[in-house]
């Protein structure tokens, strides 16, 4: 039994420990992340450039990706939200007006998969996990500035992903232009092709989460409690708390995959939905669940101070990758949170620990390496900027971590 003196002082170290990650995620976000982003505003075509090299030679007429664009406007509302300036309202903005003007297909619906850098259509695949992400964006743009035709979009969207993209199983993903279902290219890896996965139905559940925290709608909350299930009773696996990857069209299970990333990822997120729904059996439940994974990824996946990407079959990959680690200190936070076991706390610490060491680029002018190896050399593969690389993951760890850090004592 720990005496009362040996406590206060571990209450107190904990408290000091805690104020300096938030003093140093604040200055990453407000002193190298945002500066980096803002100088990738393009005030010509509108947007934001979506394409830099590991050299940060900027492409000035590469693609945007529309959920590039989704994610900095959900990035800019949220910082918005979190430390207030004007600046950071008037990008969130631009991202909308370019998302709202150029993104959305007024004939048939929902947004394109990506633009050219004038605006013009590049791809006009349309895909559940693009809309899932739209949805998130213009639904946080409102609650950042109150702005009702964002509000209405991101309705337009919603019964846009209900009438078109579900079947009588869960949601289809990949479509043309037209919603005439084609091959889920964009969401399928390992050698697989899979009708319907686990990513984009956690994507949808961020979504429609912050839908219903904006909005309050009964049928918002209706089909997240039905994304909640299909997660509970198709995705996770019970057995070997893991959630299961890549499915076919009846969300049978394919390839034998663990993402390790999208474990500790959803962690929080699912917890996040149970709250805004504020069903108490709900929140229960996947307290549980979430921290029987957490667990799970801290066993088998937390090594050398951050944490292994995944694996496929009985290989393991331990590249590290920039959104995996920024969404393991989350997660590790948030299992803390939620069970008490400071394990995770310290894990959490140590996972930062190696991004602000290792995962940072520290040359002027640039952001994080999206992917190191083992030992923390860069992996030059995946380029600084791209239709995938953006301040959503990076982003989102600093926000989170200076709210949940505030409340840990």
């Amino acid at each position: 039994k720990i005496c009362s003196a040996c406590f206060r002082r571990s209450c107190l170290y904990v408290r000091r420990r805690n104020k300096m990650l938030i003093n140093e995620v604040k200055n990453e976000l407000e002193n190298h992340i945002i500066p980096f982003w803002d100088a990738l505003r393009d005030d010509e075509f509108g947007g934001f450039y979506g394409q830099m090299d590991n050299d940060l030679n900027l492409d000035k007429k590469g693609g945007k990706g529309v959920i590039l664009n989704s994610r900095i406007l959900w990035f800019y509302s949220s910082v918005y939200r979190t430390i207030g300036g004007e600046k950071n309202l008037d990008n969130a903005k631009h991202a909308y007006e370019f998302l709202k003007n150029h993104c959305v297909d007024r004939e048939n619906g929902g947004v394109y998969w990506m633009m050219n850098y004038d605006g013009t259509v590049m791809d006009s695949m349309k895909h559940t996990y693009n809309q899932a992400f739209a949805i998130y964006a213009l639904s946080t743009y409102y609650l950042a500035c109150k702005d009702k035709e964002a509000l209405d979009l991101a309705f337009e969207l919603f019964y846009t992903v209900e009438e078109k993209c579900t079947d009588d199983v869960a949601y289809m993903e990949a479509f043309d232009k037209n919603w005439k279902l084609i091959e889920n290219d964009a969401l399928s890896e390992n050698g697989l092709m899979a009708d319907k996965t686990m990513n984009t139905v956690l994507h949808l559940i961020e979504g429609y989460t912050v839908l219903l925290q904006a909005s309050g709608d009964e049928r918002v909350k209706a089909r997240l409690k039905f994304l909640l299930d299909i997660t509970e009773n198709k995705i996770f696996d019970s057995e070997n708390n893991k959630l299961l990857v890549f499915f076919d069209r009846e969300l049978n299970v394919i390839g034998d995959i663990h993402s390790y990333g999208h474990d500790i990822e959803a962690t929080w997120l699912l917890d996040r939905a149970c709250d805004v729904m504020g069903d108490k059996d709900y929140i229960e439940k996947w307290k549980n669940i979430n921290l029987r994974i957490s667990n799970n990824i801290y066993n088998i996946a937390y090594e050398n101070g951050s944490l292994n990407n995944e694996r496929d079959k009985t290989e393991i990959d331990k590249k590290r990758v920039w959104w995996v680690q920024a969404e393991t200190v989350v997660g590790f936070i948030n299992a803390y949170q939620h069970g008490g076991d400071k394990k995770f706390l310290e894990a959490a610490g140590k996972v930062w620990e190696w991004i602000r060491d290792v995962q940072i680029d520290k040359r002027k002018g640039s952001e994080w390496w999206a992917e190191v190896d083992y030992n923390g050399k860069p992996m030059l593969k995946f380029t600084m900027v791209n239709e995938w690389k953006c301040p959503y993951h990076n982003g989102r760890m600093c926000i989170e971590m200076i709210h949940r850090l505030s409340a840990v004592s």
